[in-house]
Formats: C-alpha cells, structure tokens, sequence
C-alpha cells in the first residue's frame, strides 16, 4: 500500500465528527492492507510506529523542512517501516547525522501531504481521532469479528497490531487461541476517582477495599522456577527486581500472573515517595549495590491465573481468596470487605496514617478488564489528583526566567481524540523541577508561539487540585482550581492520563454532594 492512502484516509478520519463515519473509513482502508502491512499500518493509523520513538528530535527535521516536496506520491508504507527501523537502530559516534540522512532520502520523496504526516507521527502529535478504540471497531467490520473479541485479545496481547492481524487473517478461530499466559503481559486494569470513601461505596454497593500504594506498578509472571517481572506499560524489568523475583519464585504455586505494586520502604516500614522507588526502575547495571542500598518490597492486589487456569473473568471476591491462599500476607496488600460506612471510613484513616495515599475501592463482584478504566475500581485520596499531560509550556519571568515553567495541562479525550485543557500551573514546581522539565520539553518541542513552547503530548504529571469549576475559557468549559504539580509519571504514557470523562464525572459529583 502506498503511504499516501494512508494518508488521504488519516485526514479524512481528522475532517469527520462522527464516530460511525471514522471507522467506516478505517475499516475501508484496514480491508486494502497487505497481510505483511498490518504491524505497519495498524501503528500508523494510532499515531505512533512500530518502533515506538526513533530518537529524533525537532532540530533534525528542522533541517528537512527546506527540501522541496514531491510532485507524486511514490512511497510505500513497507519502505517508511524499513527507513523508521534504520534510524531507530542508529547509534554511536556519527548517529545523529546518520538519522537526519536516512530521514532526507525519505522526505526527498514525499508529497507536502506525506511530509506532514510523518513529521507528526514521528513527533507523536498525529491527533486524528483514530484512538485505539476507533480502531478497534474498524479491524472488526474489516474482519466481520465482534468488538468485543477482538478488545478482549487486545488486553490479553497488549498491543493491537497483532490481534488485527490475527482478526484480519483467521477470523474468530484465531482469535480463540489468545488467551491470558504466563510471560504474556496483559495490560493492567485502571480506575476512576471518587470523591470520598462514601461516595465510592454508593456507587458500587459492597466493596473491597485495600491500600492505595504510592509505588511502581508491577505484574509478576512465574512458571515453574521462571519468574518475570513487568511494569506498567508491560516491559520486561526482571533484572532491576532480584528481590520480587525472589519473593514470587518462594509462593506456593506452579503457575502464576500476579498484579501489584513495588515499593521502596524505609526502616520504619513507610513508603518512601514514588520517585525514590523508581530510581529502582531505572538501573540494568550494578543492581546489587542499589539493592543494599535502596531494598524494594513487592505488594500484591490481584492474581489473573493459577497452576494453569485463567481467573481473570471471576469475580474478584474469588481472585482476592486464590490471593490470600497462594501469597504469603507480608506481600499482600491489606484489603477488608467494608460492612459499614463507618469501618470504611476507619480503614481508610489507617492507610493515611501507614503514609499511604489513601484506598482503592474494588467491587466484590467485577471480573478484571484489563487495560480498561472504570467504575469498577474507584480510587480515593486525601486530595483530589489526576495524571494529565503537558500539551505546551510558557518561559517564566523573574526567579523562572530561563526555564519553561508555566505548564499547559490536559486531559485525554477518548472520545473524540487528542485532549482537552483544564488550565495552566507552574505551583508545586521545585528548582530541580524547572531545571528537569526544560530539558524534557525542550527535546518535545514541535514549535512555538510567542513565549509558548508547543510539546509532543507525552510528559505526564500528577496534579492536585481543590476543586473543578465552570469556566468559559477553556474548550471544555471546566477548569482545575488551585492546581499544582506533585510529580512527575515517568512510569505512565499519555494514553493512561486521565480522561476527559472522569474529569466531568467528578465535576459532577462535587456538585451533587454539595
């Protein structure tokens, strides 16, 4: 397939309001690709490639931007893949000058149209509206497999291309054979927020109720003597993690898929904050002096699968006893079922005062969706927070003069694509942070306006907030109150930022408590 079909489709998707019609359009194009351009197209059509960043940076294509573009379309998507593959290999002395080189003999090719599309999708700014979930729907009317199917293996592979695939080429049938396996990540179940604990107990009746650990997201996979460690976003971390290898090889199972969190404690048993665990996540070398001098804890919340049985479709009253029978309860996170408000109320006090951030709110009853954000697990805290992503930055004056400081925060509309702006907040920044975060949205930088630096929207952070108010300014008409940064989350992708939705939801439920 030729990339400017790709293209012509991407902007028709971009132009069309309508749901129904962005995925007619997809599956119509999805339909035309070749068998061994699925892995490239399906990428491309979510804004990102099959490499994932490629180490090139706004300079580099800066220098492309002069070249005159081409009159016809010639490129093939297979010849973008193998170029995008050479650049991401490229490395050493030498590298960066070899990156622009093989990125000119690309745009020496293509139309104004192309030129456009790939300098966004190598920018990771592709805001189409072909979010994972549009295209979902599309691979299923271009292989006439339910939705639903085809979500399914997508949470238990992690990623759609080869599920599409798959969906493309064998149908239902082949579709059957994926199912929840050790050392095959899933991605992990996400949750909303609730105000408070009782609001969280209103909306899912009886409730599960455990710590909100402040640490690094893990998924634990053993079978037999192997053990793997995953993080959040399902890559292989095993080697920075001896001690959770260690706890999880001594459990008394065959096989296991466990689902928790790591966390750096201090001698008196209390977390230490998110940023000093994750120095943990940061080390492939010299892990054992790190080891000594920083020890991490592993805390399980959730088993998926037992002795070779998948249990992630039972209820989680069934998963939390396989817990509690299977992990020794120093590496379980505390949890009770609330009978009353008021004992929900205590536990909840209790995990403040261990130097948590507060509980996570589970319904006895749900299966575990993975990948998926719902009303199912409501997380509550002392303060409101949300994880949003930088969408620009402003150059500050006076004390902040020399460093983007004024962040620009939104957050991730799944419905229509892109995000949606809740305000501005350079409050909470430390000079450590300015200094950080220049570099990071520096290297991010797809233009400017002003003293406006525009970012690629990948840089998440954690905000607080007092409140969300009505506020005409903002596209959305809301607008976070007294926002300030907590931190940044290195560990989360803009694609795992709090929605847009959930922000409207809270919004709502303020106001009916008030």
């Amino acid at each position: 397939m030729r990339l400017a079909d790709l293209v012509a489709t991407s902007r028709s998707v971009a132009a069309s309001g309508g749901r129904l019609e962005k995925i007619k359009q997809l599956a119509a194009l999805v339909s035309r690709v070749r068998p061994d351009e699925i892995d490239v197209a399906i990428p491309f059509l979510s804004g990102s490639t099959r490499q994932g960043r490629i180490g090139v940076g706004g300079s580099a294509l800066a220098e492309l931007r002069s070249m005159p573009a081409a009159d016809e379309p010639t490129l093939e998507l297979m010849e973008i893949d193998a170029a995008f593959g050479r650049v991401a290999a490229a490395s050493g002395a030498g590298s960066a000058s070899a990156r622009v080189e093989v990125l000119r003999g690309v745009f020496r090719r293509a139309t104004a149209d192309e030129r456009d599309f790939l300098r966004r999708l190598i920018y990771g700014d592709l805001r189409q509206g072909a979010l994972e979930g549009v295209l979902i729907e599309a691979v299923a009317l271009a292989s006439n497999v339910p939705a639903a199917q085809i979500r399914r293996a997508v949470m238990l592979s992690g990623t759609l291309a080869p599920v599409a695939r798959v969906a493309l080429l064998e149908g239902e049938p082949g579709l059957s054979r994926i199912v929840l396996q050790p050392f095959r990540p899933v991605q992990p179940m996400l949750a909303d927020s609730a105000a408070d604990v009782g609001d969280a107990l209103n909306t899912l009746g009886l409730a599960s109720l455990e710590y909100k650990l402040d640490g690094a997201r893990i998924q634990a996979h053993k079978a037999g003597d192997d053990v793997k460690v995953y993080s959040r976003n399902l890559r292989d971390v095993t080697v920075a993690v001896p001690e959770v290898v260690e706890a999880v090889r001594g459990m008394p199972a065959r096989d296991l898929v466990l689902d928790g969190e790591a966390l750096a404690l201090r001698p008196d048993g209390r977390p230490q904050p998110f940023q000093i665990t994750m120095r943990r996540f940061g080390r492939r070398l010299d892990v054992d002096p790190l080891r000594v001098e920083l020890p991490i804890t592993p805390f399980f919340f959730d088993v998926l699968y037992v002795d070779g049985s998948p249990i992630i479709d039972e209820p989680l009253a069934r998963r939390a006893e396989v817990l509690a029978d299977r992990v020794p309860s120093a590496f379980r996170v505390p949890r009770i079922v609330a009978a009353s408000a008021e004992e929900a109320v205590a536990f909840t006090e209790r995990a403040f005062a261990a130097g948590h951030e507060g509980v996570m709110a589970k319904s006895v009853h749900a299966s575990y969706a993975a990948g998926r954000r719902g009303a199912a697990w409501l997380k509550v805290k002392r303060a409101h927070t949300l994880d949003l992503v930088v969408l620009a930055v402003e150059w500050g004056s006076g004390r902040r003069r020399g460093t983007l400081s004024n962040l620009h925060l939104g957050a991730r509309d799944d419905e229509r694509g892109g995000f949606v702006m809740l305000g501005k907040t350079f409050k909470g920044l430390t000079d450590e942070m300015l200094a950080t975060q220049t570099r990071l949205l520096l290297a991010l930088e797809t233009g400017r306006e002003g003293h406006v630096v525009h970012v690629r929207p990948e840089l998440v952070v954690e905000v607080a907030f007092n409140d969300i108010q009505d506020s005409p300014q903002y596209p959305g008409g809301l607008a976070l109150r007294f926002a300030r940064v907590k931190r940044y989350r290195p560990d989360k992708t803009a694609a795992e930022a709090d929605t847009f939705a959930a922000v409207r939801a809270l919004h709502r439920r303020s106001r009916e408590i008030e």
